[in-house]
């Protein structure tokens, strides 16, 4: 049994306390999740909410690692969020037509609350980091790194406009008129 995974009939019976980890080697993550590394710590207490019904309430946690959006720089950023989760079976009352509770089979033997816990992480963690608010990023010239300051390339000016630039002229020119 896992350590996110717990026994109907002892649930039943009493309230569970959770502390495990949803490890980002674990197969429930998907191609193209970005699953924490080191994995997401769940924390909290998983009870009997009803019928065929389970309620948990605690939090997750996890160190996000990606690149920042602007500059690539490897980045960590940590995750943190309160959960509140409804698990129900299948064809009980109303459950099954309800985005926010987690449906389990009626036949099951345990209750895995890993799904909840990846859903709940790609929910939290950021699209996008970055390494400070003020990061200058990479010069689209050269890949230089403009948070070590100017990267030397001569000044770069977008050629779509080059037609308008170079027509110059004066600011009372107006074609047509004379």
């Amino acid at each position: 049994m896992s350590m996110l995974a717990f026994d109907l009939r002892t649930l039943a019976a009493s309230a569970a306390a959770v502390d495990g980890v949803l490890a980002a080697s674990d197969p429930i993550w998907e191609d193209g999740d970005r699953p924490p590394a080191g994995g997401v710590h769940v924390r909290g207490r998983l009870s009997v909410a009803g019928p065929g019904r389970f309620y948990f309430s605690g939090e997750i946690t996890g160190v996000l690692r990606d690149e920042c959006r602007r500059c690539l720089t490897p980045v960590e950023v940590p995750v943190s969020e309160r959960v509140q989760w409804l698990f129900a079976e299948s064809g009980v009352d109303d459950a099954d037509d309800d985005p926010d509770v987690y449906l389990f089979d009626h036949r099951a033997r345990e209750l895995d609350i890993r799904p909840a816990a990846r859903e709940q992480w790609l929910l939290s963690a950021p699209a996008f980091v970055q390494c400070r608010e003020e990061c200058a990023g990479i010069c689209p010239a050269c890949g230089a790194d403009l948070n070590a300051g100017p990267c030397g390339c001569p000044a770069r000016q977008d050629d779509r406009w080059a037609a308008l630039r170079d027509a110059g002229g004066s600011r009372g020119d107006t074609p047509g008129t004379t």
